[in-house]
């Protein structure tokens, strides 16, 4: 016996159209997916060849794909931003320091060109850190589901804010300090909810919080207490620290113990701060996501004193 379908063809049709959808919506996906693998490959190989700006292009596309970034992907991206604002802010410094000294010479002459060159540095810096910013808001922080990627990112935005505000002046020293306390701020909120004391990635956002407050917003007190409730709260649950995240969290404790120390010795209250002795941030990103360190600051990357 034959049996005719008494459905019309255009239901056939509909569904032969949603078929043929779903095999679109999935070649498109493995399509992104091997990009993705692509460009996380190639910027691996720009990091072992330490062509860093070209490790920021591959990630910056990586991250565009959407979607939230692995572990892995955040920490290559935040390593290849943190090299190239890196080596800028370094120069910066020295360069300052010459200007300085020029100046105290009264070599009119030279102070104009150091300037120059100056403020050439400070144009670079500020392109790099507004694109990290860019890439921030308007792919890493939307697509951030868990509580550790929106604290990695929201403390990011602070560390390249603070950036900016250390070498601005007047309303754009003062947005950016604005803009820098906000972001660590909303990093803190989630930090404290969903992330443990010990956990590396709330470790390096009190490090690199506590050195926003005292090297931006002049407020030793605050850095201070920040910094101490931090390396306390995390003594009290040492025993639960895991053996993955050990030596990562026990480095940032480290550079939180050493800003503290130099923050409340006589020198540092008796005496301008020099650039060989400034506070440590996170600066190497650990696998388990802290960033950075700067009297010691932290960035995934803990940072070296700067």
């Amino acid at each position: 016996m034959v049996i005719f379908s008494c459905l019309p063809a255009a239901y056939y049709d509909r569904h032969l159209h949603v078929e043929d959808d779903a095999v679109e919506v999935q070649a498109r996906l493995a399509d992104v997916s091997h990009l993705q693998r692509r460009k996380t490959f190639l910027a691996r190989l720009c990091e072992q060849a330490e062509r860093y700006d070209e490790m920021v292009t591959y990630m910056k596309e990586v991250a565009k794909l959407g979607g939230e970034l692995t572990v892995d992907e955040r920490n290559l991206l935040s390593v290849a931003y943190k090299n190239v604002v890196g080596t800028r802010r370094a120069s910066w410094r020295i360069i300052s320091s010459i200007e300085q000294k020029e100046e105290s010479k009264g070599s009119e002459k030279h102070v104009g060109t150091i300037r120059e060159y100056r403020d050439k540095i400070e144009a670079e810096l500020e392109k790099v850190c507004q694109d990290v910013l860019d890439v921030l808001d308007e792919s890493l922080i939307p697509n951030a589901a868990s509580g550790e990627s929106k604290v990695f990112y929201h403390k990011m935005k602070g560390d390249y804010h603070r950036y900016l505000a250390e070498f601005a002046s007047g309303d754009k020293r003062r947005g950016a300090a604005t803009a820098a306390h906000e972001a660590y701020k909303s990093a803190t909120d989630v930090a404290q909810t969903e992330l443990t004391p010990t956990h590396p990635i709330r470790l390096g956002l009190a490090l690199n919080f506590s050195v926003f407050y005292y090297e931006i917003l002049n407020s030793p007190d605050r850095a201070c207490h920040l910094a101490k409730q931090a390396f306390d709260d995390a003594i009290a649950e040492l025993d639960s620290l895991s053996e993955e995240s050990y030596r990562d969290s026990t480095l940032i404790m480290q550079l939180l113990r050493d800003n503290l120390t130099l923050w409340t010795s006589s020198d540092a209250v008796d005496a301008e701060t020099t650039p060989a002795e400034a506070a440590k941030e996170e600066e190497k990103a650990p696998a388990a996501e802290t960033e950075e360190s700067e009297p010691k600051a932290a960035e995934p990357e803990p940072e070296a004193a700067s």
